[in-house]
């Protein structure tokens, strides 16, 4: 399952803007005036405007790490494989000391089966000093080992992601999935718990506790998240598996 890139992806708080910056202030603030307005629109999904302002951003700047990271997640998105990883190592280049470039680009990685490459960027992302937010790459280096089948590592890692931020959701949701491959129905259901105590339901979090409440042997229950599943996302593709 892929996550949101908010995972390593620095959130700007500003409102949506549709206007150039003023050619009155230097390029560099002019860039960093880009940057913000195509993360924002990349965060809506906007991903032709936020194109034109992110690549607009690093023109000015070329040295703005920020900007070539934000890019690369764009070009990601756009499944424009070798200009993300360009922009990525052009990141760590510029701003070897950040986290968050590494953490994006182990997770990039470890999407394009460079498994051995990526958790090296994972664990130098988690491993730094100035990260204050090492869940992410916690939880990305977790995801690098499911995609290798290595389920007890990537247990140990969502579990650290989660001693460190013990509401984060995607690690909350992963470990419901991992207790219920492992059998450990009362354990994926008290993850549920926790996920629900912070989030709303997903079709993931709906298909993994239906599918938990029946190993429980608990029909009721189980068709209680069933129908939940059917009515809230009929759509999706594990209301398709629904027996």
């Amino acid at each position: 399952m892929k996550f949101p890139l908010i995972i390593g992806l620095s959130i700007f708080l500003i409102a949506c803007v549709q206007v150039n910056p003023p050619r009155e202030v230097s390029s560099e603030k002019q860039a960093d005036i880009y940057l913000k307005i195509g993360v924002r629109y990349l965060g809506m999904g906007q991903l032709s405007i936020a194109k034109e302002k992110l690549e607009k951003s690093v023109d000015l700047d070329s040295s703005n790490a920020n900007a070539h990271d934000a890019l690369a997640v764009l070009y990601e998105r756009i499944e424009r494989f070798d200009d993300a990883r360009d922009h990525y190592e052009r990141a760590i280049s510029e701003d070897d000391e950040s986290p968050q470039p590494r953490n994006n680009y182990g997770r990039f990685l470890c999407d394009q089966g460079e498994y051995k490459a990526g958790l090296v960027h994972l664990a130098l992302a988690f491993n730094m000093p100035l990260n204050s937010r090492k869940w992410f790459a916690f939880t990305n280096a977790g995801l690098c080992y499911v995609k290798q089948n290595k389920m007890k590592e990537a247990e140990s890692y969502f579990r650290k992601a989660l001693q460190v931020h013990p509401q984060y959701t995607p690690a909350l949701l992963e470990m419901q999935k991992m207790s219920y491959r492992f059998h450990k129905f009362m354990s994926a259901r008290a993850f549920l718990q926790r996920f629900l105590s912070v989030s709303p339901e997903t079709s993931v979090s709906l298909w993994y506790a239906y599918l938990t409440e029946l190993g429980l042997k608990n029909r009721t229950e189980a068709r209680k998240y069933r129908n939940q599943l059917l009515l809230q996302f009929p759509e999706s593709k594990e209301a398709r598996r629904v027996e």
